[in-house]
């Protein structure tokens, strides 16, 4: 093992839940303003995963108020505090860059059946 992987080893979170792209989550957010902290949460569905090891990342999507927004996530970055899974996804594909140009139900993304 290299040197940089030893020392990365320590930072890298243990209890990740198995996230995969189109999985709807709740993301629970460390938010710092001034000098209070508190939790925002961010609730929409995964439409991109990249990377891995420490850089690993995610791409979550939603619409605000009529817009759509995106955000990306570090999977092992402390600011990070949980990640809920509120429900599975049915995809066929690894990026759903699809959904950004689709509007109300024609950019849902069924349910996987247990």
């Amino acid at each position: 093992m290299s040197s940089l992987q030893e020392l990365v080893k320590d930072q890298l979170k243990t209890e990740i839940p198995e996230l995969n792209v189109g999985d709807t989550v709740r993301v629970s957010v460390r938010i710092k303003e001034g000098d209070r902290q508190r939790i925002q949460m961010f609730e929409g569905t995964i439409i991109a995963r990249r990377g891995g090891g420490i850089s690993e990342s995610f791409t979550v999507r939603r619409i605000s108020y009529g817009v759509g927004v995106e955000r990306v996530f570090p999977v092992h970055s402390p600011n990070v505090e949980k990640v809920e899974i509120v429900r599975r996804g049915r995809v066929r594909r690894s990026r759903l860059y699809y959904l950004r140009g689709r509007v109300g139900k024609a950019a849902k993304v069924k349910e996987q059946l247990r």
